[in-house]
């Protein structure tokens, strides 16, 4: 039995641009519900919802809730990379925009720790669990769909559009707590840090909107067709790959800890140590941001040329040496320079790991398994990366206020996906149309 269905038709070049701009709305909306609630740890919730404890530990308590959404996001990616291997990658992906809507929405409404006492932090924290689960599968629904779609020579540029629309959901959500942080601070106390959570109720619709008008993917429908979706996709996908799935989990610590240490963690250390302003900090994100956004079609084009692993160690690399200089820079207080640091850290070290991320997943597995593969390998390594804001925290705090710790930390985080990158194999040239492909040299043969 053939792996390739003929009956695969290939995506229209119409339908694709739907595919590409669905990916980049409904990524940006989801992924804006999600980083929003990283800000709002750094500036608010450790005064609303832990007041109780002094501004350093409330801080690092309010990190520590940002963290459990880590926590949750591999049984997201489990619970719904199945149902993407079992019912559809489009399907999917409209449950998981309800549940990040919703679970962001109620964030908004939630009353403070004045109001009634420790049960406020207790629904903070079950409304980040539920942003974990959607958010756990996500990004590698958003990218099997947009790999299905894409034409091989070109997958690792349409791909990266899924990446761009993370970043343009962090953009998003900096600008909206930069414009609240306008309002007097009694203001923003009381209802202007609501304002961003309440918004993602209006973007529920617009989310759901582009998603429901694009076509299935053309490779799981032949799946479909042709019987071969499998019972249970975890049990197939561990089993068939666990080199894939080892490099999965390693590949994604270094971009997940390098994200938030310069997206949440630099927002309380310019803002808490370094008593600056806090727009110099959201500035800083938002400049930072823009530029990634920009250099991720670049970087995706790039590695349909040179392919994805070279991409992939050089942006480790450079992670790991400029760590130093990084919060050198940062220490200056110059607001110039603490921006050069952030965007330098991120186009050269975040922006290539981060643009080939989306076909670098959709490759390391079969198509009968892609969705649970890759969604589940990838929220490990979150879930195992997701706390670096607050071990940054606690690092600050028991180096007495230097960032030397830190940046050990993240020279760390660079080393583990390194050695996993170094384990991969180049995957440029895989065909994804196949119920299975090679892992660590061996053939599968297919399933029906």
């Amino acid at each position: 039995m053939s792996e390739t269905s003929p009956a695969i038709t290939p995506t229209s070049g119409a339908e694709l641009k739907r595919v590409v701009w669905a990916s980049i709305v409904g990524t940006a909306l989801e992924w804006y519900d999600f980083f929003i609630y990283g800000t709002a740890a750094a500036l608010v919730f450790n005064k609303l919802f832990f007041p109780q404890q002094e501004a350093a530990a409330g801080t690092l308590i309010a990190f520590a809730t940002f963290g459990v959404g880590f926590v949750f996001r591999p049984l997201g990616g489990f619970l719904f990379g199945h149902l993407g291997d079992r019912i559809g990658r489009r399907s999917t992906l409209v449950i998981t925009t309800l549940i990040m809507g919703l679970s962001t929405g109620a964030i908004g409404l939630l009353p403070t720790y004045s109001s009634i006492g420790i049960a406020a932090p207790i629904l903070l924290t079950l409304a980040r669990i539920c942003q974990g689960l959607g958010a756990g599968a996500e990004f590698g629904g958003a990218s099997t769909l947009l790999a299905e779609h894409a034409p091989a020579e070109r997958r690792g540029y349409f791909t990266s559009f899924a990446q761009m629309g993370v970043q343009i959901g962090l953009v998003m959500g900096t600008v909206v707590f930069l414009l609240v942080g306008l309002l007097p601070d009694d203001a923003v106390q009381t209802w202007g840090w609501r304002v961003p959570f309440l918004v993602s109720f209006l973007l529920i619709a617009v989310s759901l909107y582009v998603r429901l008008r694009v076509a299935e993917s053309p490779v799981f429908e032949s799946m479909t067709r042709g019987k071969r979706v499998v019972k249970m996709p975890i049990i197939d996908a561990l089993r068939d790959y666990p080199r894939n799935f080892v490099v999965g989990i390693g590949a994604h610590i270094c971009d997940t800890a390098l994200v938030y240490l310069c997206a949440t963690f630099s927002v309380s250390y310019v803002t808490q140590q370094l008593q600056l302003p806090r727009w110099v900090a959201l500035t800083g994100v938002i400049a930072f941001a823009v530029v990634v956004i920009i250099l991720q079609p670049v970087y995706g084009a790039l590695s349909d040329r040179i392919g994805r692993r070279p991409l992939n160690l050089f942006s480790v690399v450079f992670t790991a040496l400029f760590a130093y200089p990084f919060f050198a820079l940062l220490n200056t207080g110059v607001p110039v320079l603490i921006w050069l640091a952030l965007i330098v850290a991120t186009a050269l070290g975040l922006a290539p790991m981060i643009a080939v991320q989306p076909v670098f997943y959709s490759e390391l597995f079969g198509a009968r398994v892609r969705y649970t593969g890759f969604a589940a390998s990838r929220e490990i390594g979150a879930a195992i990366a997701g706390f670096s804001p607050t071990i940054a925290a606690a690092l600050l705090a028991a180096s007495g206020g230097q960032p030397w710790l830190i940046a050990l930390f993240m020279v760390v985080t660079a080393v583990i996906s390194l050695v996993a990158f170094l384990y991969s194999k180049e995957t440029k040239e895989v065909d994804i149309t196949r119920a299975d492909v090679a892992d660590g040299g061996r053939d599968l043969s297919p399933r029906s």
